[in-house]
């Protein structure tokens, strides 16, 4: 199988390069994308060009979209030979929605200072990406996030509508890390019983699983394979 890895807002690829050598160490190809988050005229369907640009012509294909790669990887569905489409606390769109309404729309931000609220954070560490992002992530490997300097992401495909009229014909799995302080699990499963019809399948860690569980992770995305014959 090839693993295709979308990474979220700010679309760097070396978010996934942990998993990409557990996987390779499986037997599977990889594929980390990086998308053109800083580019003001790339929007949905120029993130999804890249995606295909970089698979060519693959084929047994599992696409695994975190965070805002939720809004993309449905794309990409609907013009490659997707297998399995693994949501990683991700963002689930529905038709005509942008990337802006789907905060407010499915409450995430209250859901996201009720939790902080409840672990015993202060209100100000919801603007805190060290306590919200990397609280779970090796400190090295945070140290070498940031000496890699902030990704940009242009807020142009946030006021995007998805385009989708539906979601596309691809077994589809919503995988949610358990201790996520930006989409916390209650929040993930609430969004994909009433956007996809769909239960949350849990692992132990925080939104940057790649980072922060690799090893885990990459159980979980081989071990898919069964469930879909493979």
């Amino acid at each position: 199988m090839t693993y295709v890895l979308i990474p979220g807002a700010g679309g760097d690829g070396w978010q996934w390069h942990l998993v990409v050598r557990e996987l390779e160490r499986r037997g599977h190809a990889a594929i980390p994308i990086t998308l053109p988050a800083g580019d003001e005229d790339a929007g949905w369907q120029e993130y999804a060009d890249a995606v295909v640009d970089a698979v060519g012509g693959g084929r047994d294909l599992v696409l695994v979209a975190q965070s805002l790669a939720g809004f993309t990887a449905p794309l990409v569905c609907e013009r490659l030979p997707v297998t399995l489409l693994v949501l990683l606390n991700a963002m689930i769109p529905v038709p005509g929605e942008t990337g802006s309404d789907w905060w407010n729309n499915t409450g995430s931000g209250a859901a996201m200072r009720e939790n902080l609220a409840f672990l015993g954070l202060p209100a100000d560490a919801a603007a805190d990406d060290k306590v919200v992002y990397f609280h779970d992530v090796p400190a090295a490997l945070v140290e070498e996030a940031y000496a890699r300097g902030e990704p940009k992401q242009s807020m142009t495909p946030m006021g995007q509508p998805f385009p989708l009229r539906a979601w596309p014909k691809v077994p589809t799995r919503v995988l949610a890390g358990g201790d996520d302080r930006l989409f916390p699990l209650a929040f993930q499963r609430r969004v994909a019983r009433e956007r996809l019809h769909l239960d949350v399948d849990e692992l132990p860690g925080g939104h940057m699983l790649a980072l922060s569980r690799p090893r885990e992770l990459t159980d979980r995305l081989v071990a898919y394979l069964s469930t879909i014959g493979m």
